[in-house]
């Protein structure tokens, strides 16, 4: 098994469009744990789609401060730069997505179900 397989504890991916955020617990051969936080970006090139990605590293002794910093950052983004914004909808609007991504059937998923044609 490869190293970066075999080091994941714990991993969380969060879809938002066109990014994909991966929060990754892993562990040095020391068995000491760290946060990889990975944002994944697809965009066309060339006629085709590749993915971009950037990926930050937060070690334990930075948990604290790290999750303080982001929640103050946010809370001063929504109530101090953007209080006249819904933030709520950007969450109804990522469970709408996912809700119609389930129930949008290709024809060639119908063709591959167990569905029984009459």
């Amino acid at each position: 098994m490869e190293r970066e397989e075999q080091e994941k504890i714990f991993s969380k991916r969060i879809k938002a469009g066109k990014r994909t955020y991966f929060f990754d617990v892993r562990a040095t051969r020391s068995n000491d744990y760290y946060l990889t936080v990975t944002e994944s970006r697809r965009f066309q090139k060339d006629g085709e789609f590749v993915f971009e990605k950037s990926k930050l590293f937060i070690y334990k002794e930075d948990f604290d401060k790290v999750l303080e910093a982001l929640q103050e950052t946010v809370n001063h983004i929504k109530s101090e730069l953007m209080p006249h914004v819904d933030f709520e909808q950007f969450k109804n609007a990522d469970e709408n997505y996912t809700e119609k991504q389930i129930s949008k059937k290709t024809d060639d998923d119908l063709l591959n179900s167990s569905y029984k044609w009459d």
